[in-house]
């Protein structure tokens, strides 16, 4: 694979997995075979121009075995942030590239921090993360201002509305006091956030400035409005800047160190599968420099537990879980690991 962004599956049946890259193709594995031709290829809108573009994020519809609808977030040649539907063809192993509907077009002001993640939420909206907008110490302050979209988690109904609807338990459904699109917000970048699809549980990996990597869990249920504290606070650490006294930030369950991990934050996936029983529950995450995979689980409402679990050689760029429930980690290098136990 080239430059592997993203893996999921088709809620289908099909036991297809299916990886973007981040040129612009998703490509279909069955089995460790990859399919002859991509199952979708928009290279020439998907602006690969720098470290952190290109096409980033795919999810696909709660019902696609009926409606053939997938999503993908990409940057186009502008560097600007493209939410896009596609459609399934006659053919299973090929969209029609000519269906593209964009839902969402979000200016990007520098070539960072562009999040990319798009994921179905079990209420079926589509949720969107967005970094701050790029550079360094979101010198836009875009973090905390509820008027930009950067920064932020979105949820849209995809299924109402032309070319969607506000869910009316948004932020700031009316857009009083925010932009309606707004479901959370305080992020840096948004480097991978995943459902668990046992309990509906949301963890966001946000990517640190330059000391503080750290992981966000929002349980199921947990009303909109939720600040991630950026960029007040860098982890769990004042960064720049002084709250409001009546401010409330949700802090990370787990933190740690460049020194101690590496880089910049993977996120990852809740193991839902059969292969490693011990692991059942747990949230498995890594680092995009050290090639770190660990495990974080917290143990009957008390602390988070972590541990380290795997280590593998490149970059982790993303993870991945089939509709088995395994979890996949990916490299740029090309490298697609299904993380099993050591025979």
């Amino acid at each position: 694979m080239d430059e592997p962004i993203d893996l999921t599956f088709a809620p289908d049946d099909s036991g297809r997995i299916f990886v973007a890259e981040k040129d612009g193709r998703i490509w279909i594995l069955k089995g460790r075979e990859r399919s002859a031709s991509p199952f979708l290829n928009i290279t020439g809108r998907a602006a690969n121009l720098a470290y952190e573009q290109g096409l980033l994020g795919l999810a696909f519809h709660p019902n696609y075995s009926q409606n053939g609808f997938f999503f993908v977030n990409y940057t186009n040649h502008n560097g600007d942030t493209v939410i896009s539907r596609f459609q399934v063809s006659g053919d299973p192993d090929a969209a029609d590239p000519e269906s593209e509907k964009v839902l969402l077009l979000v200016d990007q002001p520098f070539d960072n921090h562009n999040g990319g993640a798009l994921a179905f939420g079990p209420d079926g909206f589509l949720y969107i993360g967005l970094g701050d907008g790029g550079k360094s110490n979101d010198i836009l302050g875009n973090g905390q201002n509820t008027y930009t979209l950067l920064g932020k988690v979105l949820r849209i109904d995809v299924d109402q509305g032309e070319p969607y609807a506000i869910p009316p338990g948004n932020a700031f459904p009316q857009g009083i006091g925010g932009l309606p699109e707004i479901w959370a917000v305080g992020l840096r970048n948004p480097w991978r956030f995943s459902f668990d699809r046992q309990t509906g549980d949301l963890y966001i990996a946000d990517v640190g400035q330059n000391t503080w990597e750290e992981i966000n869990f929002l349980p199921a249920g947990i009303s909109a409005g939720a600040n991630l504290g950026w960029n007040y606070f860098e982890g769990l650490h004042a960064f720049q800047g002084s709250p409001p006294a009546n401010a409330y930030f949700i802090q990370p369950i787990h933190e740690y160190h460049h020194q101690e991990g590496g880089c910049s934050v993977t996120g990852g996936q809740v193991y839902r599968g059969k292969k490693l029983p011990g692991l059942f529950g747990v949230y498995l995450y890594g680092d995009f420099c050290s090639g770190k995979i660990w495990g974080l689980l917290q143990h009957s409402s008390g602390p988070w537990n972590n541990q380290l679990l795997f280590s593998i050689p490149g970059t982790i760029s993303s993870f991945g879980q089939d509709q088995a429930g395994d979890i996949y980690a990916l490299t740029l290098n090309g490298r697609i690991y299904r993380l099993e136990r050591k025979k």
